[in-house]
Order: structure tokens, then sequence, then C-alpha cells
């Protein structure tokens, strides 16, 4: 397989096993650490530098993080087409930066509707001179021909999801670094989720006794819950003081951010226990993929927004 192909058509993600524990941290505490600083330290350094260097590291993660995604769905047979995907992407985040929500928006709808023709057009040409596609109108309908219409819908469907999942919630955050205060604002974004889950990991790993949802996520706890919400609400506060804004939009903002993260997370549980997976990929030693530390930042980035265009 050419190296080409592989960047367009990841190979099926297979589960590896993970860095050693250390204590009852559940993880590799030194490498979730390092990498963590590494990570904050990169995305504080774009945005002092300049924010269009931010913009460019936000297009980036998002295709890093398309890429996993193919890869598990490709665990079950569902093909993700990357190349518009990828250039829908940076479509997203140049119309957030230069123009605003509605080019955004603009740019979304054009990137999920060029997937949809792609996945059809694309599986159609694949079919083309098979026994299946030779056969005349009058030929009974089989379990083959429907199994082929299934397989294009699921993946336009899938590459729908695709794109809203990442380049339209990713824009949010272009949005917020290109609105007057941007730097404190992208910093907000980072900070709620952050606090959210360390917030939600030390109370759990110290308090936790009543699992949240067994079925789906066994090591989230309502003590764990209560954590989150305890520091996301506090690290809230601080941060709409340090932009002047009211210390009780930052505290409700913080409230927010943990409902909506924590309804986030066990979707994405979900999605990767259908998928039959851990993590959505290990580029991130001590943390999974880059899909496993994306996941809360952009379901909060819409909540930011919609904030900063409330508060001021």
């Amino acid at each position: 397989m050419s190296l080409l192909s592989t960047l367009l058509a990841p190979p099926p993600t297979r589960n590896r096993a993970p860095l050693p524990a250390t204590g009852r941290a559940g993880r590799n505490l030194p490498a979730a650490v390092g990498v963590a600083v590494v990570l904050i330290g990169a995305i504080l350094a774009s945005l002092v530098f300049n924010k269009i260097v931010f913009v460019g590291v936000v297009v980036v993660a998002v295709c890093g993080a398309l890429w996993e995604l193919a890869g598990a769905f490709a665990r079950k047979g569902i093909r993700l087409p990357l190349a518009p995907l990828w250039i829908g992407t940076l479509g997203v985040a140049v119309c957030a930066w230069r123009a605003g929500a509605e080019a955004a928006l603009g740019a979304y709808i054009a990137t999920a509707g060029a997937c949809v023709v792609w996945c059809f057009l694309d599986q159609a040409e694949a079919e083309s001179g098979t026994a299946l596609e030779e056969a005349g109108h009058d030929v009974l309908r089989t379990e083959a021909h429907d199994a082929v219409r299934r397989s294009r819908s699921v993946n336009a469907s899938a590459s729908v999801f695709a794109a809203t999942y990442l380049p339209f919630l990713a824009g949010f955050a272009v949005l917020l670094v290109a609105q007057t205060h941007g730097v404190g604002k992208v910093l907000t974004l980072i900070a709620l989720p952050v606090a959210n889950d360390t917030g939600g990991w030390l109370a759990g790993i110290n308090f936790g006794r009543h699992p949240m949802a067994p079925s789906v996520s066994p090591k989230k706890s309502w003590e764990g819950f209560a954590g989150s919400l305890l520091a996301a609400v506090g690290a809230g506060a601080v941060c709409l003081w340090a932009l002047d804004g009211p210390v009780w939009a930052g505290a409700l903002l913080g409230a927010t951010v943990v409902v909506i993260s924590t309804l986030g997370d066990l979707g994405e549980s979900l999605l990767k226990r259908d998928l039959g997976l851990k993590d959505m990929g290990t580029l991130l030693p001590g943390h999974g993929g880059l899909m496993d530390r994306l996941d809360s930042i952009l379901v909060a980035a819409p909540v930011v927004y919609v904030f900063s265009l409330l508060v001021g």
C-alpha cells in the first residue's frame, strides 16, 4: 500500500496495550502530564506568536483527528472521504477567520454536501463493470443490491457526522480567536475542559463510589461529576474575571461546559464501544489519540462562543 493510499484510506485501527499505569491514576501519569505540558505549550506559543498560527494548529489537529476517525470507522467497513473532509476543514477555518460565522456555516454545508456526493460517486465508480452493476432492470432485487445501497448511505452519513463533529465544531474555536480579546477567550475554551477533566479525575479516583453510566463508561462517577463541576465553575469565574466579564457568567459557563462535556464524553464512549476501541488512537502517550483529547474542547467551543456573544 502506497503512502498516499494509507493517508487517504488508513487501515482499521487496532487496540494496543496502553503504557503501564502508575499508582491509582489509571494511566501512566508522567507520560500524560508530559504530553499535556507539550500540547498546552504549543497552543500558548501559537497564540503568543500570531493568532493565524493558532488557526493553522487547529487545521492540523482536526485533519489528524479525521485520519484517526477514518481508521476507527474502517473497523466496521465504513470509508470516510478524507480528501473533501480535509479541504473542507481548511475552508471552514479560513472562512471563520476571514469572514465570520455565516461564511463558516456555508463552508461546512458545502463540505457536507461534497462528502455525500463523493461517497456515492466514488462507490458507484468502484462497482462499475461488476455483475451487480451489469444486471438489467428486470433482475429481481437481492440482498446484494440492498447491501450496496446501504453501504453508500452509511458512508455518506458517516462523512456528514465527521464533518459536523470535527471541522464544524472546531470552526467555533477559530471564531473565538478572531474576536476582540480572542487569545483570552481561547484560553478560556482550553481551561474549562482541562478543569472539567482534572477535577473529575481527582474526585473520581479519590471518592468515586457511584457509577454514572456503568454500561457506557464504567469509570465515570457522580462524585467525579461533582469534582468536575466544582473545578470548572471556579475556572470559569476566574477566566471571566480576567476578561473583565461578570463572575456569575463565568460560573454559569463553567457549569454548562461540564454538562455538555460529560454528554460528549459519554457519546464518544458509546461510539468507541460500538467500534470495539478503547482509544481512538495512540499518538499521544498517556492520553490516547487526538480525538480523545479534542472531544471535550470541540463540544465546549460553541458554548463558549455563544457566551462570548451574550456577555461581550
